[in-house]
Formats: structure tokens, sequence, C-alpha cells
């Protein structure tokens, strides 16, 4: 008699689900991208950015995006804010400790010694003077000469750093500052942790909630679909922006006040009733087929006849539902945080985008695309994404 033959099992990278999905490029980028964000939310909660970093002042005030260059008047106001920040420490008693504290992100005080420190800021306060009888700087060659000089002695006050300090330097003005002179890039990808906790935490309760009840619906009919169907009906009765609104308003004043628990709550609230209808849907074509027919005459009891075979098949609506809300819920987060509602505690683009209402108006729009750009990339990356993996796991397409 011939051996038994044992059935070799590919490993999971070389199934044929992996392979087909491996074959759409555009969706290995999306994974990639959606990786990269999601690995950025573990750095940034593991402490690689604080929210005192997102807080802190790192220049003088607004500075556009790229480096780009600025007019003369705003290079010498930031020179004067400068001199007046080391002003207010060689003022105090003791002058030391006040120069120890002053610090913008990657830059300090000059170490030298308070003699120097401080004919070199009254050679600057000349300078500035000197630059204050000019009505245009920009129709004076010997103004322009001494603003150069300015900086150059205000490069000497707060020398910029190098190694390591050079590179967090570059980073934090990459994306330009903000009014407060607080660095977008930090604030910008300091809410992608934000982001992408509202997004997950907001489609897996919803999906879960709202996947659990569609298949309870459809699977056992009845009074539980009844009921099913009357709770999703209530609440799709109310505008989905006020319902939102009204949640989050009940939570002002209580110990969640300032947290996200209320934004999850407000979400989770509405965001299940896609979900469930789609789920409850799918489940009534499919405990019609066969093998779940097969299912039941086995002696298998509903409940595990819906879990083990009914529930599994509807794992493509699942991700198609968990990426629907997972943008939602990031979109819905700048809606309910522009109205006040939404985070109130740290940056966030929902707060980056209010905050840049000013900023537009003057002409400074570093801010506002930075916050769409990034909300931009994650949302593209995961409908893509999503877009896949459904056909991949269609029984339909497979």
């Amino acid at each position: 008699m011939n051996p038994p033959t044992s059935t070799v099992r590919r490993p999971w990278y070389r199934s044929r689900t992996v392979r087909r999905f491996l074959r759409n490029r555009l969706a290995v980028v999306a994974l990639m991208i959606v990786v990269t964000y999601l690995l950025t939310a573990l750095l940034v909660f593991g402490g690689m950015i604080t929210l005192d970093d997102t807080e802190a002042r790192v220049s003088a005030g607004s500075i556009p995006a790229l480096f780009q260059p600025q007019p003369p008047e705003k290079r010498l106001e930031d020179c004067q804010f400068w001199l007046d920040e080391l002003k207010k420490a060689l003022d105090q008693t003791d002058a030391k400790a006040a120069l120890g504290d002053v610090q913008f992100g990657a830059v300090d005080v000059a170490s030298l010694p308070l003699p120097e420190l401080r004919e070199t800021h009254e050679q600057a306060r000349r300078l500035d003077q000197s630059l204050a009888g000019y009505a245009d700087l920009n129709d004076a060659p010997e103004a322009a000469t001494k603003l150069v000089e300015l900086e150059e002695l205000v490069a000497q006050l707060f020398p910029l750093p190098e190694g390591l300090g050079a590179v967090q330097r570059f980073i934090e003005l990459s994306l330009g500052t903000d009014r407060q002179g607080r660095s977008i890039a930090l604030r910008a990808t300091y809410s992608i942790m934000v982001a992408v906790q509202i997004g997950l935490v907001t489609a897996v309760l919803s999906v879960v909630i709202g996947g659990l009840l569609g298949g309870a619906a459809g699977y056992f009919g009845s009074w539980v679909d009844g009921g099913v169907t009357w709770l999703y009906t209530t609440f799709s009765s109310i505008p989905y922006l006020v319902l939102l609104v009204l949640i989050a308003y009940m939570f002002i004043g209580t110990v969640f006040d300032g947290t996200l628990f209320p934004v999850y709550v407000a979400f989770c609230a509405t965001f299940w009733i896609g979900p469930c209808r789609t789920i409850r849907g799918e489940t009534l074509k499919i405990k019609q087929l066969e093998y779940v027919q097969a299912a039941r005459s086995m002696g298998f009891s509903q409940l595990h006849t819906m879990v083990r075979h009914v529930l599994p098949n509807t794992t493509h609506l699942m991700l198609v539902g968990f990426s629907l809300n997972f943008i939602a819920a990031i979109k819905a987060e700048v809606i309910l945080t522009f109205l006040g509602l939404g985070v109130k505690k740290g940056p966030s683009w929902g707060i980056m985008i209010a905050q840049s209402g000013s900023e537009v108006v003057n002409g400074f729009f570093s801010q506002i695309a930075a916050a769409t750009i990034f909300m931009f990339g994650l949302v593209l990356a995961f409908n893509i994404l999503s877009d896949a993996l459904q056909d991949v796991f269609d029984p339909k397409h497979v």
C-alpha cells in the first residue's frame, strides 16, 4: 500500500489571496502609505512628538512653508523678536539661569560670556534703530545691507544648531510656522495619531455593532429584525450633523469634556447604521444558500451557523463599512472641531483648519495646506486599499 500523502499548506504570503492583491500595484502603494501613517501614529503615541513639542514656539511668527523668502519688513520683525526675547533674559537678576530657559525648538542662546552677549545685543539694537528711519526697506540699498548685518548679529546670538539639532530645525521649519511661531510640521504629524485613533476606534466599534445587529436581524428575522429595523430607522430620521452635535454637546461640563470619549460616542451612535443595513441585506440572501441549509440539517445551532458560516461571507462588506467609517470619522472630526465640539486639547487637522481662517485672509496658506494634504493622503490611500481588499475577499470575485 502506498503511504498516505500529506497535504502541504502554502505559507500565507504565497496564498492566492495575497498574490491577487500584489498584482494590484496601486493597492500596494496605497498599503505602503497607510502603513507609514500607522507607524507614524505609533511613534507619536510612543513619545516621538509630545504635546509640548506641538505647542512650543520655534520661530518669531508665521513662516511660509518650504523656506520661501520673506519680505524685508517681516525679516526685520523677526530680528526684533529675537532681540526682545534676549533682552528679557538679560534684564533678569539671574541672567544666566534666564538665558538657559530661552529655547525655541532646537535653537538656544549662544554660549558666550554675558559681557559679550550684552555688547552684541547693543550693537544689534543700534542697527535696528537705524533701520526704523526707512519708510520702505525695499527702496533703500543701504537698508538692505544693514538688514543683512542685523541678521548676522542675531545669528551670532542665536546660532543655528548642528548635527541632529540641524535636522530637527529643518523638520520644524519645513512646513512653516503659524502665527504663534509653532511648527506646522510637528502639529500636522502629531495630528496623524489623533486622526488614526479616532478613525480606528470609530470604524471598528461601528462595524462590530452594525455587523452583529445586521447579521442578527437578517438571520433570525421575526421580532429581532423588526427591532433592529426600527432602531436604525429612528436614528436615520434624525439629521446626521444635528445628532453628532447633540451627543457631543451632552458631554460639555462633564468629566469627559476635553477628551476624545464624546467624539467616539457621537460617531459610533451614527456610523453603525450603514454597516447594519448592508450586512442585514446580505445576510437575508446568504441564509437561503445551500451550505447554510446543510449546516442547519447537520444540527448546528442558529448562533453557530450565523457566526461560523454567514458573517464570514460578509467580510468584504465589513471592509467597505470600515473604510467608509474610517474616512467619515476623520472628516466629521474636522466638522465638530470647527464647531468647537470635537478635539479640544492638542492639535488635530480640524483644529489646524479652524485656526487657519484668519491666516488665509492674510494670504498665508501653509497651515491649511499642510492639514488638507495630510488628510487627503490618508483618505485617498485608505480608499484605494479598501477597494482592493474588497475585490480580494469578495466571494463573488474568488
